[in-house]
């Protein structure tokens, strides 16, 4: 039986607007404000090259936020998939019958217990190290945080699109400095000025992998931990608590996969980026690991970031 993809996409859509609804207040003003332009360019499908329509955006923004009211004390719709109908969460289930189709989901709680919902098409479905790794193209439903990768269990979600367009929200941040610093190294690597798109396509694919590195690590990581991890963030929403043990299992993540890959691929243009997200809370509690990049980048000599990457699983895995 095909998927009705129509009745689908309206139930994520609808979810996705519940998450909104309750979390959008989370960001401040000026964050909240780019995520809206740029939820509206993915709704209407503007390219990244086009200044879009000031009162078009802004009496969007208007609806979208009277919509919101109406569904915030809404409960979370089930999804109809060939006649049945699935909890949201039960994404294992929903992916089972979806996959075969050429559709992925997922539904999950990411940081401050958020939620978060999208359905996509699926470009690829491959294991990697026994981890069943699911990568998304085109999105049919998403919220207004739309993450680019995530792992559920022993599943890892890749989004191509909404990779590609956070990597396009970093390159407007940075054209507005233009500052000598790894955000600037990595895009040095791609031609910007003169390709546009081609320039975000390979930037996508080369940092897709990367997030399939460090969602590894996750999973790695998850599995070392166990389950009074999650317990215990489940007691710290929305607190500074939570953004610390958030930070020291990423860190954990990336020592045991994203920066082992990163330094075996010897390409530089992913340790600048990689280098460039090192920031807030990760960045405060392992000023080391920007020490020993600095010292790359100066000597071109990776002995300091290997040696960081070897004592840095051990003491991470230790904190957490």
């Amino acid at each position: 039986m095909d998927v009705d993809l129509n009745a689908l996409r309206k139930a994520v859509q609808t979810n996705c607007h519940i998450a909104d609804a309750r979390h959008a207040g989370d960001y401040t003003l000026c964050v909240y404000l780019l995520k809206m332009r740029e939820y509206y360019r993915w709704e209407r499908g503007y390219g990244f090259d086009v200044n879009m329509p000031r009162e078009e955006v802004s009496e969007w923004l208007t609806e979208r936020e009277q919509l919101w009211e109406r569904l915030e004390e809404q409960p979370f719709a089930p999804l109809p998939i060939n006649g049945d109908q699935f909890d949201p969460f039960d994404t294992a289930a929903i992916n089972q019958a979806l996959v075969p189709h050429g559709y992925v989901y997922s539904g999950g709680l990411g940081a401050k217990a958020q939620p978060h919902f999208f359905l996509a098409r699926l470009e690829e479905h491959h294991r990697l190290q026994d981890v069943s790794v699911l990568v998304a193209a085109q999105e049919y439903a998403r919220d207004l945080n739309a993450p680019p990768a995530m792992s559920l269990g022993r599943t890892i979600f890749l989004r191509r699109e909404s990779l590609r367009r956070m990597l396009w929200e970093k390159v407007e941040e940075w054209r507005w400095n233009r500052l000598d610093n790894p955000l600037g190294r990595a895009l040095a690597h791609y031609d910007f000025d003169a390709d546009v798109d081609g320039a975000l396509d390979a930037m996508t694919t080369r940092e897709l992998d990367t997030l399939r590195h460090h969602e590894l690590g996750e999973v790695q990581a998850g599995e070392r931990l166990g389950e009074a991890w999650h317990e215990m963030l489940a007691s710290l929403p929305r607190s500074k608590g939570e953004i610390m043990a958030r930070a020291v299992r990423d860190h954990l993540a990336d020592c045991l996969a994203t920066l082992p890959a990163l330094l075996s691929a010897q390409d530089s243009a992913t340790l600048h980026f990689y280098a460039a997200n090192l920031t807030g809370m990760r960045r405060e509690l392992f000023p080391s690991l920007g020490a020993a990049y600095d010292a790359w980048r100066v000597s071109g000599d990776a002995a300091a970031l290997h040696e960081m990457i070897e004592r840095g699983a051990t003491h991470w895995e230790g904190v957490a």
